[in-house]
């Protein structure tokens, strides 16, 4: 069985406040993108588990491994799996590739052994894993709150060009959520870019979006900084850092312009892609 592992971006990330756990409060867009893993599962004699990026650790620090003892763990499953990851999506990119991972696992389990719930009770078990899991379950436009495990799916019907470009730095999100300064960074209306998402005010989405994070990530690598603003010289009107970096995102719908800006980047010290939404 083959299942897509897809990229995130956010469209719009507000950080709110510290909670009592330790955990951050958060409100969300978060949109999926045609940019994939292929994850390829079957069931097996034994367990075996390989990737085609030899720089991804095949051990229980992966999500996908992390997925297999879960659902292992939760439904008393004996099957033993044979899974190889294809990746695609850059690591420490705020694009969700390791959750993508995960999230595919658990849906590619659930579908080979016939584990009767529901694909939003599959998401809610994907939070043990990680916060963007849940979501990545699912697959489709949210808006994610809390700490990624209340998601509220909205039909977006947009499919502009969507180009990323990545640094060959990354950020931890640990560290972009400790140097965050709630007063100085940008504190999205999430609700808003919804409304106007949903009448189909795209240009106006352009000037609310925001990430909270972005301040962070600038300080740590700066040439998320510079990627931005390049990006903006060119002629992008919608850019953003997705996540806690370091991707950049930049929205056309002008094809040409984007595969000229990969063009202008492809032999630059960077990842780059043109994708569009799922």
């Amino acid at each position: 069985m083959l299942i897509q592992a897809n990229a995130k971006i956010n469209l719009a990330l507000n950080v709110i406040g510290k909670r009592d756990d330790g955990y951050h409060e958060l409100d969300m867009i978060m949109i999926p993108l045609q940019l994939h893993d292929d994850i390829e599962i079957s069931l097996a004699k034994e367990d075996k588990f390989t990737s085609d990026d030899k720089t991804v650790a095949m051990d229980t620090s992966n999500t996908v491994i992390k997925a297999v003892n879960l659902m292992r763990d939760t439904f008393q499953l004996k099957d033993h799996f044979h899974i190889q990851l294809h990746k695609r999506i850059p690591s420490q990119a705020g694009l969700a590739g390791g959750s993508a991972d995960g999230a595919a696992v658990l849906r590619g389990i659930w579908k080979l052994c016939n584990i009767d719930i529901s694909i939003e009770e599959l998401a809610q078990l994907g939070k043990k894993i990680g916060a963007d899991v849940p979501f990545c379950v699912l697959s489709q436009c949210c808006i994610v709150q809390g700490i990624g495990d209340r998601l509220i799916p909205f039909s977006l019907g947009w499919k502009p060009h969507v180009l990323l470009v990545k640094p060959n730095v990354g950020v931890s999100t640990k560290e972009a959520y400790e140097t965050l300064d709630y007063t100085a960074c940008a504190h999205p209306d999430v609700a808003h870019i919804k409304q106007l998402l949903e009448t189909k005010q795209f240009s106006e989405v352009y000037q609310h979006i925001g990430n909270s994070l972005e301040n962070s990530a600038f300080k740590l690598a700066p040439e998320i900084k510079m990627i931005k603003e390049e990006l903006i010289e060119m002629g992008f009107t919608c850019v953003l850092m997705s996540g806690s970096g370091s991707c950049v995102f930049a929205i056309s719908e002008d094809e040409q312009f984007v595969k000229k800006a990969v063009r202008h980047y492809q032999n630059r010290d960077v990842f780059v892609c043109n994708t569009s939404f799922l």
